[in-house]
């Protein structure tokens, strides 16, 4: 039993040794082209930073939209990169045909599996380089609305007035119905008044409350005017522009401001009613 132990102890050692000869021997052998390697890695990595930063430079001289200045710039650090890494493994003595052939049998391959991914990949591409909307923008798509917060070639990052971060898969906003309101959003909403009160002084008195606000824009400026004639009101429109992260802030603010200001000028906001007649017959006015 000993014997046999001692025989498996013994093929393990040499087991172990074998490795550790053909590590030695390795690192004799490639030891300058391990270094060269890692030295062209360190080097490329730090010029492909800093190209990638130079590029950001000259596309902020240039105003070059931040959408597309990351665009050229994560490019150009991709490139440099791909070419930094084919140098190291040249390093060896490795040709890099075969590695190409089976990269592109595996693309091939999967290509069925990953349609999805492509195509938000290049309705991304697509989203940059057509730009209907840059970073800073509010779009309505979906049925859901937020201020772009960033544009990558697979999504869309929103965020809402509440902090919320929506992403859209880019295959879903490219050949939807997109609406761009830039900066600003837009409130329309409507108050009643009485039939006995003046439409005009009640526009007046809602274009006062409007100009108090600093946060409504001016450009394009506010909408005000009737609406409808409703069947106990007339219905006074409003129409102005806010910053969509305050919208529901600046809408509860105002409607505020304006049932006081309706109030203190003795303008009537009515309530629905109705008129009810009774008609008693004939026959039991006589009883």
């Amino acid at each position: 039993m000993e014997v046999e132990n001692s025989a498996i102890f013994g093929q393990e050692l040499e087991t172990v040794q074998k490795v550790i000869d053909v590590v030695t021997e390795f690192v004799i052998n490639y030891s300058f082209q391990i270094v060269g390697a890692l030295i062209i890695l360190i080097i490329g990595l730090k010029l492909s930073g800093w190209l990638s930063r130079l590029v950001l430079r000259l596309c902020d001289k240039r105003n070059i939209d931040v959408t597309l200045a990351r665009f050229f710039a994560s490019s150009t650090k991709l490139l440099v990169m791909m070419f930094v890494i084919i140098i190291a493994i040249a390093k060896f003595g490795i040709s890099i045909a075969p590695f190409i052939a089976a990269l592109g049998a595996v693309a091939f391959g999967s290509s069925l599996a990953i349609q999805g991914p492509l195509s938000n990949y290049g309705a991304g591409l697509t989203l940059i380089l057509t730009r209907p909307f840059v970073v800073g923008n509010t779009i309505t798509v979906q049925s859901v609305s937020g201020v772009v917060e960033e544009i990558r070639l697979a999504a869309t990052i929103l965020t809402t007035e509440d902090g919320e971060e929506l992403t859209i898969p880019n295959k879903l906003i490219v050949g939807e119905i997109l609406r761009n309101s830039f900066a600003n959003k837009i409130i329309e909403t409507s108050v009643g008044i009485s039939y006995e009160d003046d439409p005009q002084r009640a526009i007046a008195v809602l274009q006062q409350v409007l100009a108090q606000f600093p946060e409504i824009s001016t450009d394009p400026a506010p909408q005000v005017g009737i609406e409808a004639f409703a069947d106990s009101a007339i219905n006074i429109g409003m129409r102005y522009w806010v910053p969509t992260k305050q919208y529901f802030h600046v809408l509860y603010q105002v409607n505020l401001a304006i049932h006081q200001a309706l109030s203190e000028a003795g303008i009537t906001i009515p309530f629905p009613q109705q008129d009810i007649h009774i008609k008693r017959d004939a026959s039991e006015t006589v009883a």
